[in-house]
C-alpha cells in the first residue's frame, strides 16, 4: 500500500528535479491553457476530486485503483486502497489501515506532492510542449497537450488532457522508456467546500494501536 502512495506522492512526472536549461519549444496555445488551469487551481480555497490511478505496460493499463483527493493550498489528504496520506504543511503521514502502520517524514525538497499543479506546471522544467488538438476523453471534450523531455530522463512522453472550458485537468498519461505506463484520470470535481477544520491534521489518538515509524 505504501509503495503506491510513494509513487503518487513523488508524482508520475518523476523528472521534476532534473530541470534542463536547454532551449525549450513551448507551444503558445498549450502554455495559455496550462497557465489558465494552474491559476484556476491556485484561486480556490480547496479542491476535491475522485481519480483512477492506473499502471501497465506497452500502452496498456492492466491495473487500476480508485482514490479520492482533498487539498487546500499546500495541504492535502489522499486516500487509495485503504491507505491514507496526509500532508499538514510540515510532515507527510502515510497511514496503512491494513498493516496498522504509520510512517512520518518531512519533505526533503525532492518530492512531488500529489497535486494537479505538479502536472500542469511541469512544462516549465525541461519539457518541449505541443498542442495536439481536441480529443474526447472520459466523455469530456478535451484539449490534448503533449510533453516530451528535452534530455533523456527515462520518460518518453507525458500527455495532458484538459477541460479548457472549466480550466480543469481531466487525465494524465505518462509513458516511460521501459514501456511502463501510468495514468491518473480525474472526475467529480468539487471546489470551495466547507471542510472540517481538522481535515489536514494528523491525530495520533485515533491510531493508538498503530506502529509508528519516523523517517
Amino acid at each position: 500500500m505504501i509503495t503506491i502512495l510513494k509513487k503518487l506522492s513523488f508524482g508520475i512526472l518523476v523528472v521534476a528535479t532534473t530541470a534542463s536549461f536547454s532551449a525549450q519549444k513551448i507551444d503558445a496555445k498549450a502554455k495559455t491553457i496550462l497557465d489558465a488551469v494552474a491559476n484556476n487551481y491556485k484561486s480556490k480555497d480547496n479542491v476535491y476530486f475522485k481519480f483512477i490511478y492506473g499502471t501497465g505496460n506497452n500502452k496498456k493499463v492492466t491495473k487500476t485503483e480508485p482514490g479520492i483527493f482533498y487539498s487546500s493550498k499546500d495541504l492535502y489528504k489522499l486516500k487509495i486502497m485503504g491507505t491514507e496520506q496526509i500532508f499538514d504543511g510540515n510532515k507527510i503521514y502515510n497511514i496503512s489501515e491494513e498493516d496498522q502502520e504509520i510512517t512520518v517524514a518531512k519533505p526533503t525538497g525532492n518530492e512531488q506532492m500529489f497535486s494537479p499543479l505538479n502536472y500542469i506546471e511541469q512544462y516549465k522544467k525541461g519539457y518541449n510542449v505541443k498542442y495536439v488538438g481536441k480529443l474526447k476523453v472520459n466523455g469530456v471534450n478535451s484539449d490534448y497537450i503533449k510533453l516530451t523531455p528535452i534530455k533523456n530522463n527515462g520518460i518518453k512522453e507525458v500527455n495532458l488532457f484538459v477541460n479548457a472550458a472549466k480550466k480543469q485537468l481531466v487525465k494524465i498519461e505518462q509513458f516511460s522508456n521501459d514501456n511502463a505506463v501510468s495514468i491518473i484520470a480525474i472526475s467529480n470535481y468539487v471546489e470551495n467546500q466547507k471542510l472540517n477544520s481538522n481535515m489536514f491534521t494528523f491525530d495520533k489518538n485515533q491510531y493508538k494501536n498503530y506502529f509508528v515509524t519516523e523517517l
